[in-house]
């Protein structure tokens, strides 16, 4: 048996190639949309992509196993349980607790895991040229290394009111049911690592194992002790915030992405293409570093720096059910240019037509910086913290309301307009894609702060290791927010 893993540091996702070398048959499990990658690295072993698969529907990028499914052609297969809410409304063939994918003497077993989400399959592999018995499991976004999946998304982003309290009762079930009758020699293999916001303590390390798990996941004491309620109090508290693009990526994904087939290079444009142009009838991504942005933008620009968090920042600052003017990329070159739209396709951003090298010959201007030395700087200003609830109980600038990057635009209404809005992260670049995304969309007085939080916090007389005393600077009041 073949197996490999690819691995997204941006979005913190994995998917997998697993193949059977006699037959030179292989399956792809929940490949991201730029699907290359797979087709190139199955040619490289000699082997023929005849079956692709998802283990549910996803909400934090778009699948690629329709677009891999039509360029392979290979047969698509997706869950059919969970419900007709839960239902793919495009064709494929349908899975159910039980059903069996064969690519050679490999075989994946589907098991019915709801509780992240209601169809929710995990796949048990099996080397039937090696041996009777499961060597993985592809557990998705059902057990992770050290957590399991989070049931409340549906609340949070797809308009579900209480789910998540039977999404924790399905998942102990299936803890119990499914994962934890399985041996301990098999493999754990899931669809997201640290980082991701599809739950709460994701490890880092790639794979577990089930007997690893058993001993040592959080969850494990509230299993063997058969105490569900334990469980779900400990599972709902502390969830990160979920963006608010996760719900549209629900529906994309429930619905069908479109598929891209070979779109062609972009067209380099030049300076002059722009003039006049930006944040009129098209849309200016700048993925230089933040100091360089800084040092000179161009109005109305985005601000998405270029590093392993591109997408997920596009994701925040651009929403493609509203945008229907063509991108334009700020990049280094041709191949740059076209890494970066394939990034931004796995978060249904499919509107890059263009990149730009430089930003010489259009008018840029630095950006509106708050230092911290002399004076009262954030005297009279609204603070806006961008980072995470739970980062900001840990330490946060007198009165600073905190509303997470990815979900500031979906709550525009509760920002000031005419007063200056102070926005800051920890370290610069979601306060800089945030910023941008104000100005873009008419706050005029927006500025971001110079130096680091901890920097700010020891001007404010309020050691950097200890939360600062909410106050209500903000328009609409103070709003304390505890890491629950």
């Amino acid at each position: 048996m073949y197996f490999q893993q690819f691995y997204d540091h941006d979005l913190a996702q994995g998917s997998y190639l697993i193949g059977c070398q006699a037959s030179g048959q292989a399956v792809v499990v929940d490949p991201r949309r730029d699907v290359r990658v797979y087709l190139e690295a199955a040619a490289a072993e000699g082997l023929r992509i005849v079956a692709v698969t998802d283990t549910h529907i996803h909400a934090d990028y778009v699948s690629g196993a329709r677009e891999l499914a039509a360029a392979a052609g290979a047969e698509l297969y997706l869950s059919d349980e969970g419900g007709p809410d839960w239902r793919y409304a495009f064709d494929h063939r349908g899975l159910t607790h039980g059903s069996v994918i064969r690519v050679g003497n490999v075989t994946l077993e589907a098991l019915h895991t709801p509780g992240h989400t209601p169809e929710h399959l995990a796949l048990l592999v099996t080397d039937g040229a090696r041996s009777a018995l499961p060597s993985h499991l592809l557990s998705g976004d059902f057990v992770f290394v050290g957590d399991v999946g989070r049931p409340d998304l549906l609340d949070a982003v797809a308009g579900g009111a209480g789910t998540r309290f039977e999404g924790a009762r399905r998942l102990f079930a299936s803890l119990r049911d499914r994962f934890l009758t399985l041996p301990d020699h098999v493999q754990v293999w899931p669809g997201h690592g640290a980082g991701s916001a599809c739950g709460k303590a994701l490890g880092a390390v790639a794979s577990s194992t089930v007997g690893f798990e058993r001993l040592t996941a959080w969850w494990a004491p509230y299993l063997a002790a058969g105490d569900e309620a334990g469980f779900t109090t400990a599972l709902l508290e502390g969830q990160p915030d979920a963006p608010t693009y996760f719900g549209r990526m629900k529906r994309v994904n429930r619905d069908g992405p479109p598929v891209l087939g070979d779109r062609g290079p972009l067209r380099r444009l030049s300076s002059g293409e722009l003039r006049g142009r930006v944040n009129r009838d098209l849309v200016l991504v700048d993925t230089r570093t933040v100091a360089e942005q800084r040092s000179g933008s161009v109005a109305g620009a985005l601000a998405v720096p270029g590093g392993a968090s591109f997408a997920t920042y596009a994701a925040w600052v651009i929403d493609p059910d509203v945008e229907t003017r063509e991108i334009v990329l700020l990049a280094t070159g041709a191949e740059h240019a076209r890494a970066l739209s394939e990034r931004l396709t796995r978060v249904g951003i499919d509107g890059a037509r263009g990149y730009l090298t430089s930003v010489e010959g259009l008018e840029v201007a630095p950006l509106p910086l708050l230092r911290p030395e002399g004076g009262d700087a954030l005297a009279g200003a609204d603070v806006l913290d961008v980072r995470t609830a739970s980062e900001h109980a840990a330490k946060h600038l007198p009165g600073a309301r905190q509303i997470a990057a990815g979900n500031v635009l979906a709550r525009l209404q509760e920002l000031p307009r005419g007063r200056r809005l102070v926005v800051h992260c920890q370290g610069g670049g979601r306060a800089a894609a945030v910023a941008s995304a104000l100005r873009n969309r008419g706050f005029a007085n927006v500025v971001e702060l110079d130096g680091s939080l901890d920097v700010w916090l020891e001007r404010a007389g309020h050691a950097p290791g200890g939360a600062a005393p909410s106050g209500g600077a903000m328009a609409g009041g103070a709003e304390g927010v505890s890491a629950t």
